[in-house]
């Protein structure tokens, strides 16, 4: 069974298997979050969003929040491969578990999100209104 740590908690810094991962990922990229309905026309805002991946014996929690009322969230910096050097290099990239939970539009989904050094990635989570599916099948 996996420990529920936070990254930021002090034990981290004494766990072998973190170390090895922040020495092999010792850049950053930045990840957006866009939750929305409509075709991205109507935000929802108060997603909940865990963004974690599993590190030896820990899943780790590099966030924990909510959408704002633009249904976004900016700027969650996530540890990642070194930058590449020049264009004939292949970008090596970090992967991530995120998980979107809209209590009130009964949505929860888990997406992968693979990160790359120095490149913002933007996830657009796209939340159907209950009840919408089965009026549009008709």
């Amino acid at each position: 069974m996996l420990n529920r740590i936070m990254v930021t908690d002090e034990a981290l810094k004494k766990d072998a298997s973190f170390q090895a991962f922040l020495r092999e990922n010792p850049g950053y990229s930045t990840l957006k979050i866009r939750a929305s309905a409509a075709n991205e026309a109507y935000p929802i805002s108060g997603v909940k969003v865990l963004v974690s991946r599993v590190i030896g014996n820990n899943e780790v929690i590099f966030f924990e929040g909510e959408t704002d009322v633009s249904g976004m969230i900016n700027n969650i910096v996530l540890p990642s491969p070194r930058a590449i050097k020049n264009d004939l290099e292949v970008p090596q990239f970090t992967e991530y578990q995120l998980h979107a939970d809209s209590a009130p539009n009964n949505y929860q989904h888990d997406f992968q999100i693979s990160v790359c050094c120095g490149i913002t990635v933007i996830q657009y989570i796209n939340i159907t209104p209950p009840g919408t599916e089965e009026e549009y099948a008709n």
